[in-house]
């Protein structure tokens, strides 16, 4: 009897074991990936999940949350992986993290993005096509807005500017808020945190289609800053002792990158692996945001595409057997 309950339970075990690992004898079937609440982290999420679905075997899914939320979320396991960290937009606690063995960087997805107040170039230059005149000509530095609070009235109080910040909760949100009190701007602009990034969008392109005055914070890459003539205001250079204590640079440059947590080294090797060897660039990403952009397009949608107009780039990143299984799909897709 005390036989048979043993070899029971020891099949039980074995089944029980079977059942919560993957296909291909991993720790874990399902990856998470953190959705941030951007464009290109959804289009690059898309890209790693349609090849580890497809090519590796594993089911996956997105948690949405703010920056801090998607990251703690890393740091305690319930996210797997992080498509995009804007390292010095959360360098405290990305480095703290990572110092604390938390999680895992795997790769710099980009590094030649900027982002930092911008003012769409017509303000400073005119459109002639558009029949709109430059209205601030000699624009050219955040400090010069100084100048101008009344062009980039608020609506809800004319008596000052408005400066459209980062989305609420988002870390950059408050760095721009200490460059207002930095350069001065606080007296005469009121300072908008929007709700979300298509809150951001709608109030920058409200204001574009119609040719009128706006400032506000946005980055690159993305399919505003590919599709919209847009003009980067200056800054002085990066000093990272100057940026620390007032905000008062330019943005430092960003490393973007993709990062793991710690446990998904050992429960999937091979999905840690291939993110190892991702890497893409502004330009390549800004592309595929313009085909969500022009064609309504998902960022599933624009991810097929992609990986179709860019087998070479992304075949380098992966076995070939894992290439191959990724390509005949992509003919079914």
């Amino acid at each position: 009897m005390k036989k048979s309950l043993f070899a029971m339970l020891s099949i039980m075990l074995i089944v029980l074991a079977g059942c919560s690992s993957s296909a291909d004898g991993g720790k874990i079937d399902k990856i998470v990936f953190a959705d941030a609440g951007w464009d290109s982290i959804r289009f690059h999420n898309s890209v790693a999940q349609f090849i580890i679905e497809e090519g590796m075997g594993y089911k996956t899914d997105v948690t949405t949350g703010s920056t801090a939320a998607t990251l703690q979320g890393l740091r305690q396991g319930d996210i797997n992986a992080y498509m995009e960290v804007w390292t010095d937009n959360v360098k405290d606690v990305y480095n703290e993290a990572i110092e604390a063995g938390d999680f895992v960087e795997t790769s710099v997805n980009f590094d030649d993005n900027v982002q930092g107040l911008y003012v769409p170039t017509y303000v400073i230059e005119g459109d002639p096509e558009r029949g709109i005149e430059p209205v601030a000509p000699d624009l050219k530095t955040v400090e010069d807005l100084k100048k101008y609070p009344d062009l980039f009235a608020d609506p809800e109080d004319p008596d000052k500017g408005r400066v459209i910040g980062g989305p609420t909760g988002w870390a950059v949100s408050e760095q721009i808020e200490m460059k207002m009190d930095t350069y001065g701007l606080s007296d005469s602009f009121n300072y908008v945190m929007p709700g979300s990034d298509s809150a951001l969008v709608a109030s920058l392109s409200d204001a574009y289609e119609a040719g009128e005055p706006w400032v506000g914070y946005y980055w690159s890459p993305t399919w505003v800053t590919a599709q919209y003539d847009l003009t980067l205001l200056e800054e002085p250079e990066y000093d990272p002792e100057v940026f620390d204590d007032n905000a008062g640079t330019e943005f430092p440059p960003n490393d973007v990158t993709t990062a793991v947590h710690k446990d998904l080294t050992e429960q999937a090797p091979e999905v840690v692996e291939f993110l190892k060897h991702y890497e893409t660039s502004s330009d390549l990403t800004e592309e595929a945001l313009s085909f969500m952009t022009e064609n309504e397009a998902s960022a599933d949608e624009a991810a097929i595409w992609w990986l179709k107009q860019h087998e070479d780039l992304w075949t380098g990143w992966v076995s070939e057997e894992v290439a191959e299984k990724v390509k005949a799909a992509l003919e079914n897709a």
